[in-house]
């Protein structure tokens, strides 16, 4: 696929690019958050390459948190898009069937492993994934009488109601009186930072005990739950993944206790991982999936998919206005199919395996990077002080500071990346899954540069 970006329309100028710029500032909520990090105005998109409006090209590692599992403006997205428009098909129609609906359905369940798909049901939320977390929570409350959830450290499910108690960040929840009151919050294993100060193996075995008899324990204050959810991968969470055998142990766990596990698939969906799939990893088969962001195809979209023994919902329990988004239905469709033929999910292991390879193996002389994990193409690179002492699990100091000025002197390399994770100091990487190997050796050349220019400095000045 060629890489050329047209000109802008617009007079590509810095003068414009900060003219708008101000407008967004004086007009839009201070929530915004993205804008803050990247001040920039893309005009044009294509792959991997995003050009903003002052002419300056930039990699796009960012992915639209995940969404792009094609890059900006694939051909085969473009393509369905415009037979869809082309064809006179109505653009919203609630949740009337379709044939666009019908396909998409067909395209999402060839994608699902066999035995979750055999007796699944789907239900087309709003068009956020959080609106498909409130979903299953809600279904799960309704088909077990029950209201209490479990939820994890470091999780990350959305921001409405239901969906903010689930994640575990504090700073959003704070504000808002008991948004957390049923939800129990259970440890994730997470090496780097063991919960229990053991890290590795033990650690989540340690994690796995402790739920369990956490659950058992009658003086244990966990009243019977709705649910357990989870992220087989945690994304804004800071790119931490579950270890398989973890996985199956939560499984066995939830399964003998006959609560239903839900699985939050939004960012780790649709070959981001390196299996179509996140739960094919431990081949689980868990009681639901959640779903957004590249199942769209780049456009607004979010299903529930789940056990039909769950289905006890009475029309009208959960509805949206904007379930029936057809474009979105159309490019993701094309996307689950391509994605499929092309083996994407396979090269994104291929190639998130050697990114992996390359930046641990910075850390030899980039003391700055503390550790590097994730999974496939949803990889981090936590940043920490290297002076410092490490802990009982080798882990050093987080260094939120070192990590947003590394973020932005990677946009001066032309590089876009985001951070996350604990103190949000940890770079995420969510490049396209068409991310092609000469893009891989700029991504990471530009983040071992930024990193370089960001903390040789610094430990200079502490030595001298």
């Amino acid at each position: 696929m060629s890489t050329h970006i047209s000109t802008p329309i617009s007079t590509g100028t810095g003068d414009y690019a900060d003219a708008v710029l101000r407008r967004q500032r004086a007009r839009e909520s201070s929530a915004r958050t993205y804008a803050r990090s990247f001040p920039i105005v893309p005009v044009r998109a294509e792959g991997m390459t995003i050009e903003g409006a002052d002419g300056r090209r930039y990699l796009d590692c960012l992915s639209g948190a995940g969404t792009l599992a094609l890059g900006h403006n694939h051909p085969v997205v473009l393509e369905a898009v415009r037979r869809t428009v082309d064809s006179g098909a109505p653009l919203h129609v609630l949740d009337l069937a379709t044939p666009e609906k019908d396909a998409f359905t067909d395209a999402l369940f060839a994608t699902l492993p066999r035995a979750f798909a055999e007796r699944a049901r789907v239900h087309f939320c709003g068009p956020a994934g959080t609106d498909a977390v409130e979903a299953a929570l809600k279904l799960m409350q309704t088909a077990t009488g029950q209201r209490g959830v479990l939820a994890f450290t470091g999780a990350y499910h959305g921001m409405t109601a239901g969906a903010l108690a689930a994640t575990a960040g504090v700073a959003a929840k704070t504000p808002v009186p008991g948004i957390a009151a049923d939800v129990t919050r259970l440890p994730y294993p997470y090496a780097y930072r063991c919960p229990f100060g053991v890290g590795g193996e033990q650690g989540s075995r340690l994690s796995a005990t402790y739920i369990e008899r956490l659950l058992d324990d009658p003086a244990g204050g966990v009243v019977a739950p709705a649910a357990m959810i989870l992220e087989a991968v945690q994304g804004e969470g800071g790119a931490v993944p579950a270890p398989d055998a973890w996985m199956r142990e939560l499984r066995r766990i939830t399964a003998e206790r006959e609560i239903p596990l839900i699985v939050d698939e939004v960012q780790t969906g649709v070959g981001r991982t390196g299996a179509f799939w996140a739960v094919e990893h431990s081949g689980i088969v868990p009681d639901a999936i959640v779903m957004s962001k590249a199942i769209g195809g780049s456009l607004p979209l979010a299903v529930l998919v789940y056990h039909e023994d769950y289905d006890g919902w009475l029309p009208g329990a959960h509805t949206g206005t904007f379930r029936g988004n057809t474009l979105a239905m159309a490019a993701g469709a094309a996307t689950l199919r391509y994605v499929s033929s092309e083996g994407l999910a396979e090269r994104a292991a291929a190639v998130g395996a050697r990114m992996a390879a390359r930046l641990d193996a910075l850390r030899a002389h980039l003391p700055a990077i503390g550790d590097v994990r994730g999974r496939g193409l949803m990889l981090g690179v936590e940043l920490v002080d290297a002076e410092a002492s490490p802990d009982s699990c080798g882990a050093r100091p987080a260094v939120p500071q070192v990590a947003a000025d590394v973020r932005a002197a990677c946009l001066d390399r032309g590089l876009i990346v985001e951070l996350g994770g604990r103190y949000d100091s940890t770079v995420r990487l969510l490049p396209p899954l068409t991310i092609t190997d000469d893009q891989v050796e700029a991504v990471l050349d530009r983040l071992a540069d930024a990193v370089a220019a960001v903390s040789g400095p610094r430990l200079a000045e502490r030595s001298a």
